[in-house]
């Protein structure tokens, strides 16, 4: 990690960014008619936009500043305002595709996968997630 130029705070940051990204791509709300077919919709529209403007702003945290030192106040501020804005454009999509549709339409499995990314980089920004050091100590 050390060769990156990024602390570990701001590379694990980033990393949950990315995941949160990947998660965008990935079905939000599923569409079944039985044995008639379906589809699958991904987070890339409505609700699922908030939820890109919180990935954004992770992003952006974590390049501004000294990328070598951990976040200082204000860019922490912004990264976890950042990974709320996961949280929220997720949760916000979970509620309304679950109250559609009387069992046709489903959650996909990418609004999980951002709202555990989302809690994760909160948790990990707030200290209550610790990462060990890979040194092995004398």
């Amino acid at each position: 990690m050390e060769n990156l130029g990024f602390h570990k705070q701001k590379l694990y940051s980033l990393i949950a960014a990315g995941v949160g990204l990947i998660a965008l791509f990935l079905p939000w709300a599923t569409v079944s008619f039985g044995g008639y077919g379906g589809g699958s919709v991904n987070g890339l529209h409505g609700e699922g936009l908030i939820t890109l403007l919180g990935v954004v702003a992770v992003g952006v945290a974590c390049f501004m500043g000294d990328k070598a030192k951990m976040f200082d106040d204000m860019y922490k501020k912004v990264a976890l305002g950042g990974f709320g804005g996961i949280i929220l454009g997720a949760v916000i999509a979970f509620l309304n595709v679950s109250g559609k549709g009387r069992g046709v339409v489903k959650p996909g499995f990418g609004i999980y996968i951002a709202i555990l990314v989302g809690v994760a980089g909160l948790l990990f920004l707030l200290g209550v997630i610790k990462v060990p050091d890979n040194k092995p100590k004398a």
